[in-house]
């Protein structure tokens, strides 16, 4: 579609159509996907901060974390409470740790919805089995560093294929320009409280790029 034109109103009746009937193309400043709500983290102050007031409900989400046990999983619970309470399949691929089951129970997941990749495969298994996954299941979760572009790009049309969500526990930040959200947790060891959520990259309107969480949210993050 041509947005040029000889009047000026010509070229926002284009962009206002493209903008309405391509939900995820991205706006610098305001937020994409007019009308499509995020799906909540389970966490209200990160809710607030993020574009869609949740997860994005497809698409790529990383979230980079300098050493394992610092409470990553924590942040996925209510996720995986909420979708495995709607039936929906997750699928753990190359967890450090294997699930510790009562703790997640406990939680409010429903493990029979759970299936688990045990670490061992070999890369290439892993990505194919992430890519079949995010086409029947609504959220993946997998343990990987150091992938390229090109094989994050392909996790990211899976996931939005399958309508589902892939999330990437990585120790350093890709870059990668595919990603619908990329989030840093860090410690600041002030004994202050509990982590804090950075925004290193997001589709749509960022109101802040960080939040600090209460320490009481991740009591027993390691345990999960």
């Amino acid at each position: 579609m041509s947005v040029t034109g000889s009047r000026p109103g010509c070229k926002q009746d284009a962009i206002d159509a493209l903008l309405r009937d391509i939900p995820d193309l991205w706006r610098g400043h305001c937020t994409a996907g007019q009308g499509e709500q995020g799906i909540s983290t389970g966490y209200p102050d990160l809710d607030g901060i993020l574009p869609a007031a949740g997860w994005p409900p497809r698409g790529l989400l990383e979230i980079v974390c300098s050493r394992r046990g610092m409470g990553e999983l924590q942040l996925l619970i209510p996720l995986m409470r909420t979708l495995t309470r709607q039936g929906q399949w997750v699928l753990w691929v190359c967890p450090p740790v294997s699930p510790y089951a009562p703790a997640l129970v406990q939680a409010g997941v429903d493990i029979e919805k759970m299936l688990v990749i045990a670490p061992g495969v070999s890369l290439r298994n892993a990505l194919w089995s992430m890519e079949k996954a995010l086409r029947s299941c609504r959220l993946v979760i997998a343990w990987q560093n150091g992938l390229s572009h090109r094989v994050l790009r392909r996790l990211q049309l899976a996931a939005n294929t399958g309508n589902s969500l892939a999330v990437l526990f990585q120790r350093g930040n890709s870059g990668c320009p595919y990603s619908a959200l990329r989030l840093q947790l860090s410690f600041t060891g002030d004994g202050g409280g509990g982590p804090r959520i950075s925004i290193l990259r997001a589709r749509g309107n960022i109101r802040c790029r960080g939040v600090r969480l209460g320490s009481e949210l991740f009591a027993g993050a390691a345990a999960t």
